[in-house]
């Protein structure tokens, strides 16, 4: 015997539509397969996450903090960043992916202002700072607001 050939005992496996509490004739009459009294035998089952009374998991532990719903999570990243690609680069989000600067733009990205540039950018579909428009104008390119 191996893992191969495993199977159920024989009569210890029902199929989906097998009905139950149809008489002693069936074989799971009477009780129709819950036993003797007790909450299991009885309509109307707890809830999940019930501890028969006991304070259960999830309010022993500690709650701490608060998180909005609303938030967005937007990705920032740094002029010097763009240093990278082209000279006269339509930048968007897609360009942002493809060249690797970007791995998940997750709700949006936003370009900051810390580092320096040297190439003439254009910058479409992405948020920018003041500073960063600021650097990103100084060396020639523009920025399309959103």
């Amino acid at each position: 015997m191996d893992l191969s050939n495993l199977k159920p005992a024989c009569g210890s496996k029902h199929s989906d539509n097998f009905r139950r509490g149809r008489g002693h004739g069936s074989g799971n009459g009477k009780t129709a397969g819950k036993g003797h009294k007790g909450q299991k035998a009885r309509s109307g089952a707890t809830r999940p996450g019930f501890e028969g009374g006991q304070m259960p998991l999830y309010r022993r532990i500690p709650k701490r903090g608060f998180t909005n719903r609303n938030s967005k999570d937007i990705v920032g990243i740094n002029v010097s960043a763009l240093e990278r690609l082209e000279n006269g680069t339509e930048v968007n989000l897609a360009v942002l992916v493809e060249s690797g600067i970007i791995k998940n733009p997750r709700d949006g990205v936003k370009i900051l202002g810390n580092g320096e540039l040297t190439k003439k950018l254009t910058v479409k579909e992405v948020a920018v700072s003041e500073g960063a428009k600021a650097k990103i104008e100084a060396a020639g390119g523009t920025c399309e607001v959103i």
